[in-house]
C-alpha cells in the first residue's frame, strides 16, 4: 500500500488481473497460461517465483541501491493461488495486482478468495499456497498473516494430494538482485497457520535452505504474538 502516483497506470500484462481494493471480486480465473501443470508443489513454487517476480515493477531492488526510492514508488505486488486439481496436478491462478494503493509507504495485493477453473467443480479444488511478491526482502505483514487465516477458515487447512497432506500456507517471494529489470528468485517468507511456523527460505546457487524465524501464537480470535527463535 502506498500513495497513488498521479500518472496513469500501465496496461496489465497478459495473465494479470487488475483489482480494485475497494471492490474485490469473489473469484479469479485459472489456470494461468504458460504455467504448468506441475506434478510437485516444489516445482510449482519455483516456477511461480520466477513468473511473479518478472512482472513489471514487481521488485524495487535493495533498499541500499541508489534508485530504490523511485523503484519503490513504481512498485506493485502481484498475487496468485497455487491449487491442486482432481487431475492430481498443481496449477496457478491468474495473477492479481492492486492498481490503487491506499496507504503511504506500503504495498499490498488483494487476491480474490476463490479460483474459478471451468474444468473442475469449485468444491474439487484444493487451496495450497497463497502467493505474492514483496518489492524487497521484507517479512510478512500483519495483513498477510490475518488474510491467510481467513482463507484457511474458508477453504480448509490441509489438502490431500498424491504425495500426502499439504498444509495451506502463505508465501511472499523476493529478489535480492540490484537489477530489477532482470530479477532473480532469491527466496521467500512463509507462514503456515496450522503449525504457526514463520520461516524464511533462501536460494543460493540453486540450493534452497530454510531458517525458522519464529512461531505465530494466537492469544485470542483477533490477536496474536510472534515468539522469535
Amino acid at each position: 500500500m502506498s500513495l497513488v502516483l498521479a500518472c496513469a497506470q500501465p496496461a496489465a500484462a497478459p495473465g494479470v488481473i487488475p483489482i480494485n481494493a475497494r471492490d474485490i471480486p469473489e473469484r479469479i480465473a485459472g489456470p494461468m497460461p504458460g504455467f504448468g501443470p506441475f506434478d510437485t508443489y516444489s516445482d510449482a513454487l519455483i516456477s511461480a517465483c520466477s513468473m511473479l517476480l518478472k512482472q513489471p515493477h514487481a521488485t524495487a531492488g535493495r533498499p541500499s541501491d541508489m534508485n530504490f526510492r523511485l523503484r519503490w514508488d513504481l512498485s506493485q505486488e502481484y498475487c496468485a493461488w497455487v491449487y491442486y486439481t482432481p487431475d492430481e496436478r498443481f496449477e496457478m491462478s491468474m495473477m492479481a495486482v492492486t492498481t490503487l494503493q491506499d496507504a503511504r509507504g506500503k504495498r499490498t495485493c488483494r487476491l480474490p478468495p476463490t479460483v474459478d477453473d471451468a474444468r473442475y467443480p469449485p468444491e474439487s479444488i484444493g487451496y495450497v499456497y497463497l502467493l505474492h511478491t514483496h518489492p524487497y526482502e521484507g517479512e510478512l505483514t500483519e495483513q498477510d498473516i490475518r488474510y491467510i487465516v481467513s482463507m484457511g477458515l474458508a477453504h480448509g487447512w490441509e489438502v490431500k494430494t498424491k504425495a500426502g497432506m499439504l498444509r495451506l500456507s502463505l508465501v511472499a517471494f523476493f529478489s535480492a538482485s540490484n537489477n530489477p529489470a532482470s530479477p532473480t528468485c532469491d527466496g521467500f517468507f512463509q507462514y503456515t497457520p496450522t503449525t504457526g511456523d514463520l520461516s524464511k527460505w533462501t536460494n543460493e546457487q540453486s540450493l534452497w535452505s530454510r531458517k525458522s524465524l519464529g512461531t505465530v501464537v494466537w492469544t485470542s480470535e483477533q490477536t496474536y504474538r510472534i515468539d522469535r527463535h
